[in-house]
């Protein structure tokens, strides 16, 4: 098991717990997920409240590194608000109306992250399931993503992920990071 954060005092506290409880198959580095050096293949990747586009760069790993099951639980998500914000004016007043206000966009576009998310698992083959981590009395940063590698692609996913795009006019850091390999 590979453990990646990017606190040092995270990491410290994690190498002494394994080493006390004698987990010796955990390595723990001390790094940003999209400098982190990944073991060539993954079974499983993990990502707890990673902020805002974190939670991207853990998906990136798994897609690149072919992770047969991802399990995530995004955290913040600013960007794509920002970019709601910056494209107002090249979208159908429709969509505008869902994001003209600051606290709307916010909202919408932590939504419009995860659903970009889930389509872009699924368009590279994964089944995917978006759940509740556990109730909303506890978090209400709690929505669980997992995917399962099931298919090579998935071309429906695909052109319903690219149509989304074009109607928002968002360009989220998954997909460009998946885009430039």
């Amino acid at each position: 098991m590979v453990c990646i954060d990017h606190r040092p005092d995270v990491t410290a506290r994690a190498r002494e717990r394994a080493a006390r409880l004698g987990f010796t198959r955990m390595e723990f580095l001390e790094a940003h997920l999209d400098a982190a050096a990944y073991p060539e293949r993954m079974d499983v990747l993990t990502a707890l409240h990673a902020c805002d586009t974190a939670t991207d760069d853990a998906l990136t790993a798994a897609l690149q590194h072919h992770a047969t099951h991802i399990a995530v639980v995004p955290c913040c998500q600013a960007e794509v608000a920002a970019q709601l914000k910056d494209n107002r004016a090249r979208v159908e007043p429709a969509w505008d109306a869902l994001f003209g206000h600051a606290w709307h966009r916010r909202e919408f576009g932590s939504h419009l992250t995860n659903v970009i998310r889930a389509l872009a698992l699924e368009a590279q083959g994964y089944t995917v399931t978006v759940t509740e981590l556990t109730g909303w009395e506890h978090s209400l940063k709690n929505e669980l993503i997992l995917a399962r590698k099931v298919q090579p692609r998935n071309g429906m996913a695909q052109k319903k992920l690219d149509a989304l795009l074009l109607a928002t006019g968002v360009q989220p850091k998954l997909l460009r990071s998946l885009a430039a390999g």
